[in-house]
This record gives C-alpha cells, sequence and structure tokens, in this order.
C-alpha cells in the first residue's frame, strides 16, 4: 500500500483504497488501443469487455486500479525501478489483459506401456498442453501470481503422436512423490482469503497486516507468516468465552449494518445501543464482558498440552515456555508451533537449565546462584524467607510491606563469562558493583557496568570505559585522565565493517548494507535504519525485503520540524507587533473574531455529525 500510495501521489495510477472492478470508458478505450498496437487487432474482442462485482457493498465510488491517464505509458515507458516497477507492471498488464480475447487451447494426455525385461507390464503417462491462440496470455499470464502453476512458456510440450507409434525407452528414472500440507498464507493469499470471506476492506488490508505483526500475533519466515504460541492463546481465549464474536459471518454482517448505516438505510444509535447493552433475544456486548471476566482463568487459556506426553506448553508474561512436573524450560520465539514435535520438546528439556549454585557469600551466608535470564545470564543471591509471626503478617503500608521483602543483589554477566564457568569469586565481585575507585575534586567516583557498557561516574557527569575488566583494575589517577578529556560521542573509534552488502535502495538510490547494532543487525541506506524482523535472516535476505524494511522505517519516520519552528517563530513575531496594537483596534477586532469562531464551531459540528 505504501508504494502504491507513492505510484497513486505521483500520477502513475489511479486511486488504490477501491474494490471497484469497473473501468471507465476512457480507460477501456485506452486498454484496447494499447492492446491492438502492441499486439494486434485479432487480439480484441469485438465489443469492450464490461465487469461485475460479485462483493456485497463494494466500495465502487472509484473505478479500477488502473495506469493513469487517457492513454496508458507501457512499464518500460515510466522509469520505474523496484518495487515502485513491479506493482505498475502488476496493474498494467491486469488492465490491458482484461480488454483480450480468452486464450484458446487443448489439455493432451499421452499414454505408454511396455513390458520390463521381467514380463512385467508397465503403464507411463505424460500431460501436457497446446495452445493454439495465446489471447491475453500476450500481455499477462494469470500464473505468474503463483510460481507453481504452469506457465505458457514452460509448459511441457509433447511431440506429435498418433496413437500405435512404437517408442523405444531411452532412460528411465524413479521419483518419489509425498504429498504435501497446504502452504502457509502469505500476505497476499491472507488478503485474498479476507476477500472471499467478506471481511475487511482494500483500505484496511495493509493495518490488519501490520497489526498482527506489531502484535507478535504472526512472524515472517521469508514470505511466509507463521502463526505464533501468543496468537493460539488469544484464539483460545476468544473461542471459549467469545464465541459469537469471532464468527467469520459476525464481521461479515457488521460490515453490512455498517454499510446499510452509512447510506442512511439503519439508524445508528439504536443499533449501536442494542450491540452494547443487549436486547430481549440476545446479550449484550456489555453484560458477555462483564459476566465472563470473572471466570477466565488466565493459565488455563493460556496452556495446551503436547500429544502424546505430560508436557504442557504455556504463554507466559515473557514468552512461551513448557512445563512437567514442575521443570520449565523456555521456547525459541522463532521456533513455530507445528515444529514443537515430541522429538523438539525432549531435546529443550535435556538442556542445561542455566541455574548452577556457585556456593555462599562468606559475608551474608547466602547462597549465590548463576542463571539465564531473558535478558541474558547473570549472578544472583537467595534470600531467606522471613519468619512471619502473628504480628508480622500484615504490613502497615506498601512502604513497609517492600522493606520486610528486600530484593536479591543481581548482576549481569561479563561478557567474557558463561553460566557453565563463572565462579564464586566472580560473581561476589560482580554482585559488589557499583566499585567505589575514590574521589575527583570532592566528588566520588564509581565504575560501574550499564546497558551499555562499563562506565565511570563522577556526580552527572560519566565517562565509558575500554573494556570491562577496567571496572574492577580502573586506579584514581587513570579515572583523573578519563575525565580530562572531552566527552565522546558514540563507543567506537571506527565503524565497524557491514554484515553483508545489498544492493540499491530504489527510493535513495543508495547501497544497502546490514549492519551490527546495539539492539541487533539492521539495513540501512546511509540515511534510514530499520531493524530486521522475526524471520529475517542476515545471510537470506534479499534486496527486495531489505527496501521493504527501509520503506516501511521511512514511513513511520516524524516529520521534519523546520517548517513548524519557522511557523512559531512568524506566529511569535505576529503576536509580539500585535501586542502593541491600541486597544480600540483590538475591541473592533473582537467582534469580528468572536463571530468567525462561532460560525467554525458550527461548521465543525456539521461535519462531524454527518
Amino acid at each position: 500500500m505504501q508504494v502504491a500510495q507513492r505510484l497513486y501521489e505521483n500520477g502513475f495510477i489511479t486511486y488504490m483504497r477501491t474494490d471497484s472492478i469497473t473501468l471507465s470508458e476512457s480507460a477501456i478505450a485506452a486498454a484496447r488501443d494499447q492492446a491492438a498496437r502492441l499486439y494486434g487487432t485479432d487480439y480484441l474482442p469485438a465489443k469492450p469487455r464490461i465487469y461485475s462485482s460479485k462483493v456485497k457493498n463494494a466500495q465502487e465510488a472509484h473505478e479500477a486500479i488502473r495506469p493513469a491517464g487517457d492513454s496508458f505509458r507501457t512499464p518500460a515507458e515510466t522509469g520505474l525501478t523496484g518495487s515502485e516497477f513491479r506493482l505498475y507492471e502488476l496493474i498494467w498488464k491486469r488492465t490491458v489483459a482484461s480488454q483480450m480475447k480468452d486464450a484458446v487451447g487443448e489439455s493432451v494426455t499421452v499414454k505408454v506401456t511396455g513390458t520390463s525385461n521381467a514380463g512385467e507390464l508397465a503403464e507411463f503417462a505424460a500431460t501436457g498442453k497446446i495452445i493454439t491462440f495465446h489471447g491475453f496470455l500476450k500481455a499477462y499470464v494469470e500464473g505468474a501470481d503463483d510460481p507453481e502453476a504452469e506457465l505458457d512458456d514452460r509448459e511441457r510440450r509433447l511431440p506429435p503422436l498418433d496413437e500405435g507409434d512404437p517408442l523405444k525407452a531411452e532412460s528411465v528414472e524413479a521419483e518419489g512423490h509425498s504429498t504435501r500440507p497446504p502452504a502457509r498464507y502469505t500476505e497476499a493469499t491472507l488478503v485474498k482469503e479476507l476477500e472471499d470471506r467478506e471481511i475487511g476492506r482494500p483500505s484496511t488490508y495493509a493495518s490488519i497486516m501490520g497489526t498482527i505483526l506489531d502484535r507478535g500475533y504472526v512472524f515472517k519466515k521469508g514470505s511466509a507468516l507463521v502463526p505464533s504460541f501468543l496468537a493460539f492463546a488469544v484464539v483460545q481465549l476468544l473461542e471459549r468465552h467469545f464465541q459469537n464474536l469471532v464468527d467469520y459471518d459476525f464481521t461479515a454482517r457488521m460490515e453490512d449494518i455498517l454499510d446499510g448505516i452509512a447510506r442512511g438505510e439503519t439508524a445508528s444509535l439504536p443499533w449501536l445501543q442494542r450491540f452494547y447493552f443487549g436486547a430481549d433475544d440476545e446479550t449484550g456486548l456489555r453484560d458477555l464482558v462483564g459476566d465472563h471476566l470473572a471466570e477466565i482463568d488466565p493459565k488455563e487459556v493460556s496452556s495446551f498440552p503436547l500429544p502424546g506426553t505430560d508436557i504442557v506448553m504455556r504463554v507466559g508474561r515473557y514468552g512461551p515456555y513448557m512445563e512437567r512436573d514442575g521443570q520449565r524450560v523456555n521456547v525459541p520465539e522463532d521456533l513455530a508451533p507445528d515444529e514443537l514435535t515430541k522429538e523438539k520438546a525432549e531435546e529443550l528439556f535435556a538442556q542445561p537449565s542455566g541455574d548452577r549454585e556457585l556456593g555462599a557469600d562468606p559475608e551474608t551466608g547466602r547462597t549465590v546462584l548463576a542463571r539465564v535470564g531473558r535478558f541474558g545470564p547473570y549472578v544472583t543471591e537467595v534470600l531467606e524467607e522471613p519468619e512471619g509471626g502473628e504480628g508480622e503478617t500484615k504490613p502497615k503500608s506498601n512502604k513497609s510491606k517492600s522493606k520486610a521483602k528486600p530484593k536479591p543483589r543481581t548482576a549481569s554477566l561479563l561478557k567474557s563469562m558463561s553460566v557453565d564457568t563463572v565462579t564464586l569469586e566472580d560473581a561476589l565481585k560482580l554482585l559488589s558493583l557499583p566499585r567505589v575507585v575514590g574521589e575527583i575534586d570532592g566528588e566520588e567516583v564509581t565504575a560501574q557496568n550499564g546497558r551499555f557498557g562499563p562506565y565511570l561516574k563522577k556526580g552527572s557527569d560519566s565517562r565509558s570505559l575500554e573494556s570491562e575488566e577496567q571496572i574492577f583494575s580502573v586506579t584514581v589517577e587513570e579515572a583523573k585522565e578519563i575525565f580530562a578529556k572531552p566527552k565522546q560521542r558514540g563507543r567506537r573509534a571506527a565503524a565497524a565493517a557491514p554484515l553483508r552488502e545489498l544492493g540499491v535502495d530504489p527510493h535513495s538510490e543508495k547501497p544497502m548494507v546490514i549492519k551490527d547494532g546495539r539492539f541487533g543487525p539492521y539495513v540501512t541506506d546511509g540515511e534510514i535504519n530499520a531493524s530486521l524482523r522475526k524471520g529475517d535472516d542476515v545471510d537470506s535476505i534479499t534486496d527486495e525485503r531489505a527496501a521493504e524494511l527501509l520503506a516501511d522505517r521511512r514511513a513511520k519516520a516524524p516529520a521534519k520540524k523546520s517548517a513548524a519552528k519557522k511557523s512559531t517563530a512568524k506566529n511569535g513575531a505576529a503576536a509580539k507587533s500585535g501586542s502593541k496594537g491600541t486597544a480600540k483596534t483590538g475591541a473592533k477586532s473582537g467582534t469580528k473574531s468572536g463571530t468567525a469562531t462561532k460560525s467554525r464551531a458550527k461548521k465543525n459540528g456539521t461535519a462531524e455529525s454527518g
């Protein structure tokens, strides 16, 4: 939709938020003229081809999406590149092909029988197509949308044969055949399914795809949309407790009603009251939600037993995990639900959990553990449960409650450490941070390990350290030298080499590269940075996918503030000059200003109610 928006704004295509299949007379004439010039009059039907929509309540205020103008430019004449060229070519082909004759051909099946050396009778079959008249295929081959479909230029050509002709087997090869499950939805096939079910509109399909991706209901593997465990939990919740609201027909019926309201055939307020408060024969949304909220068990609706095992799959606050006999193991976020087999689950349970007891702190006597958490490996101490008496069970306030239950000390491992090799001595050094280095100019200097790496802190001033080991070895003299130098922006002295070089971005016409950033790999053209999403692999991402990520990020970028600042400066100058005016002038203009404000209020009110 973003590419289509750019084509529309630059005058290449007509308005694209429509599901109309009706062409204007000038568009039909342009399509017929171009088909005749490119392919000849033999490919034109005697009369223009007129199509009618089978979709209820189709938004036909605009005509079908087509090349703009009374005469069409061929894709080669536009000067477009990349995704803009491909989309324009698709629209151009479909528009021209819609005014051409049908293709004519016949399917041929040849059966060949023979006797093997062992005396066994074998029968082989071959099927092919013979196109006698290409028709609209000259402009567009429908199979281009489906790479697995047979195209005219890729069809099996059969030689001329007559029944009874003798044949010689030059070679015989055995090929296995297995039934494959239905392909996953892609954005294109999902939109087609929504169209078939009469759900959504062309103007909402892009936002639907964005919503299910942004909320983590699906993630991409290549172009396929893979449902996540979170999606299964949400669907289970809706189907168990709000079944009538997730019925496919419910959405289609609601759109029919909303279209009726838009046409003035149905009153909006009575319908909304009935939908929310209910009626004698049905329950409203308010009562439906109110009655079910107390009954819903979050743990139950987010749990799925793994068939053939005693393992339960759950979707928690921090992601999916498996549970068995009190043992928990996290499930990788990029693991598709259909890939979680019994063997894969056992493999995950067999991996070390990451919890390792290192020993006891000599000063406090508390046990120190090494763990693997959501944000990586870390060390922590185990606090003893307080011995509660009758007078200690009821805290007086939230403040006293927090004091009664202190939090354990935790510290992330250094990059050079691992859960399997970290020692108790290492853990105690980490738990002792921040380390006091000394004083400079009467202010305490500490060495700490933060989110963006090791650093020194003096009051509100801070300086980065070159390595994590310096946290424990840096001296006051070294700290003075570091703080004496001017503060530098950025931690790296030189830009790191890109992970991979790609082609040229069609929008900025600059080379695209993939780099490793603070929050993971990202693609950039030097101006816009876009993080790779789930399913995007550094080694296999294509130029088209990289350009798509940059286009999405570019569309979401905030508008430049230069115009706003200029406008603010002008308004400020106007206000300053206005303050010098006389009271008499202000009084005269005040009456007119009040009238104008009242008029605008009426105008806005009319527009909103309409």
